[in-house]
């Protein structure tokens, strides 16, 4: 490779790392808070139920904004988005750090929402600029592997934070890795072709999402939070009618905000019901298992966080191998069968031999199998969305796989919740045991999901290129 080459070669790499750093923040600010909420809510004299909001917020910003701020990255600079995602993250941390009561913090992190959005919108988008077709698949399993290792270490990492420091620290740690994913950015992320002049935002299609999606993740985050039964339930059918109406109004759009002209690309809207339902199999097992580990085998706090471990590791180490093997074998066999490890080692993770105790060792195989086997469904899923949808369309198809995610994981912590509240005997007091019904419940729907993911991915085998 020449002189000019290598050059290239290192400005995509750092353009990378910064896509990646500012990726790994926001999602990480998904999750890493969850173990400061107590904290939280002694230091703003909330209640826990109040203090929840500390999170719900974030989630439901991100989910509402998504769709329209990546539409406004396909008509203008997906780069563009991106610094600005950037700024508005790090100002939010830095706001979220300084807070001084909880209405600040809750606006700090709807302002977290907004900056994680615009990254979210278009990460993919700007990996598709980045990286040659033929290398694709390799950038998107660096990106799954970033997402789901954040997602899993965060409340580790939050642990280990608030052992040494205050909790504005869990914020505080976003602001020079912000100012230097933008420098980084500013100079080596490319630039898109923007559309023609006339090409406009549609502005009343992103408002009619933010509402629909706000009524629709609201309603359920108060579902999860045991709010009012008949308000929540209004606000579901409000936004589902909405949501209806939103849809007809698309229809007269050529490249509308919620991407239906995608969605009627076969292959594109079989992986999005593929993904929504793997990320409900994952986000169920994630917040059963703990209680399993905790009430039913009897491990310690810190021994069931360790033993959360393994099954990032193992997706870390899949993702990279599963990209490959997409490059010459078909994607949808492969996410299927992937599918079928990881429910396997949900099942195995069930029927653990007690004879002699349970033993960390086979507790920590089993979950690495589930993080095989959501290593080697993830990417190639994500390979399948992204290559099946026009390259203009980078940013919609990008966001609408976020939104999937997102979907995904907040409908999982639902089942989870109306698991948990009809299944549990009064006397288990919230505190789930092995023997209780709700874990094992909990995790029989999760295996199913992942059982429905693994058809969908089946369904489309003949679609895809046989490579």
């Amino acid at each position: 490779m020449d002189k000019a080459g290598v050059k290239i070669t290192i400005h995509k790499y750092i353009a990378v790392v910064s896509i990646l750093l500012v990726l790994t923040m926001t999602v990480l600010d998904g999750t890493l808070v969850n173990v400061a909420l107590p904290i939280l809510a002694g230091e703003f004299h909330v209640s826990d139920s109040s203090a929840v909001w500390i999170v719900t917020i974030y989630q439901l910003v991100i989910t509402t904004l998504l769709l329209p701020l990546s539409s406004i990255g396909d008509i203008y600079s997906y780069k563009r988005n991106y610094l600005i995602g950037i700024i508005v993250f790090t100002l939010g941390s830095l706001f979220c750090a300084v807070s001084g009561n909880f209405t600040m913090i809750i606006i700090a992190r709807a302002i977290q929402g907004i900056g994680a959005a615009f990254v979210m919108g278009v990460n993919v988008a700007l990996l598709r600029l980045i990286y040659p077709p033929q290398l694709l698949g390799r950038g998107l399993a660096i990106n799954a592997m970033v997402i789901s290792i954040a997602t899993a270490a965060g409340p580790t990492l939050a642990g280990a934070i608030l052992s040494v420091a205050k909790w504005n620290w869990l914020f505080i740690i976003n602001i020079p890795i912000g100012i230097i994913a933008f420098l980084m950015g500013l100079k080596f992320l490319p630039q898109n072709t923007p559309k023609s002049s006339r090409t406009k935002p549609d502005w009343l299609g992103g408002l009619e999402n933010i509402v629909v999606f706000g009524l629709i993740f609201f309603s359920l985050g108060n579902f999860s939070l045991k709010g009012e039964l008949g308000e929540n339930i209004i606000m579901l059918v409000c936004g589902i009618v909405i949501g209806y109406f939103y849809i007809h109004h698309l229809k007269h759009k050529e490249k509308p905000i919620f991407p239906i002209d995608l969605l009627r690309i076969k292959v594109y809207s079989l992986s999005i019901l593929t993904s929504t339902c793997s990320f409900m199999a994952q986000n169920i097992a994630m917040i059963a298992i703990p209680f399993l580990f905790l009430n039913g085998y009897g491990f310690s706090e810190i021994t069931t966080g360790l033993l959360m471990t393994p099954w990032p590791l193992a997706t870390m180490i899949v993702s990279p191998i599963a990209a490959r093997l997409v490059e010459n074998h078909n994607a949808g066999i492969i996410a299927a069968i992937g599918m079928l490890i990881y429910a396997t080692g949900v099942v195995m993770l069930m029927i653990v031999p007690e004879t002699s105790g349970v033993s960390e060792w086979n507790i920590a195989w089993r979950m690495a199998l589930c993080g095989i086997g959501f290593g080697f469904f993830q990417t190639p899923n994500n390979i399948v969305m992204i290559k099946s949808t026009p390259i203009e369309r980078s940013g919609a198809a990008g966001g609408m796989q976020s939104t999937a995610r997102l979907s995904g994981q907040t409908l999982g912590a639902t089942a989870v919740t109306i698991v948990f509240a009809f299944a549990s005997k009064p006397t288990d007091a919230g505190s789930l045991s092995n023997g209780a019904p709700g874990v094992h419940i909990a995790l029989i729907v999760a295996i199913c999901f992942a059982i429905i993911a693994g058809m969908f991915s089946i369904s489309r085998i003949k679609s895809l290129p046989k490579n």
